[in-house]
């Protein structure tokens, strides 16, 4: 098992990667196992020697074609400059309680993200409208990736 740390837009991660089979990479980020489909077979030496293969960038973009709303994201999101929510840390979101338009007060829960087997309620910032949701229900998210954006 090959470890290596990286940093991408100011956010640490531990990357392990634990097998690497054709084109299938199992890797665990901070602790949190992804496999990750690489779009050309690679060797093992070859991942040992060039492990930016297996960096978590493959694995975010996989459930962003899944998202319907992606397509609608951008529209609400270039009429002003909201306030992005981002993940506090690595999981899942299990659930979204708003939906693009709904007003939202401080302190409101607007989705649910799993981490280590714990539901973590995410909570508006700050008062507004919910102007983009950049995730679905059942996406892995990084810390700090942009959940929804609150203007």
């Amino acid at each position: 098992m090959n470890k290596y740390q990286y940093t991408v837009q100011g956010v640490d991660y531990d990357v392990e990667i634990e097998e690497v089979e054709g084109n299938l990479a199992k890797v665990k980020v901070n602790g949190i196992p992804f496999e990750v489909e690489l779009k050309q077979p690679i060797n093992a030496a070859r991942a040992i020697s060039k492990p930016k293969v297996a960096v978590p960038q493959p694995a975010a973009p996989a459930p962003r074609p899944a998202a319907a709303p992606a397509a609608a994201a951008p529209a609400p999101a270039a009429g002003g400059a909201g306030s992005p929510l981002k993940a506090p840390l690595p999981g899942t979101i299990t659930s979204i309680a708003v939906k693009v338009g709904d007003k939202v007060n401080a302190g409101d829960t607007v989705l649910v993200l799993e981490a280590m087997k714990m539901q973590n309620n995410i909570e508006a910032e700050h008062t507004g409208t919910i102007t983009s949701i950049a995730v679905n229900p059942g996406d892995s998210v990084m810390e700090g990736t942009v959940l929804l954006t609150i203007e």
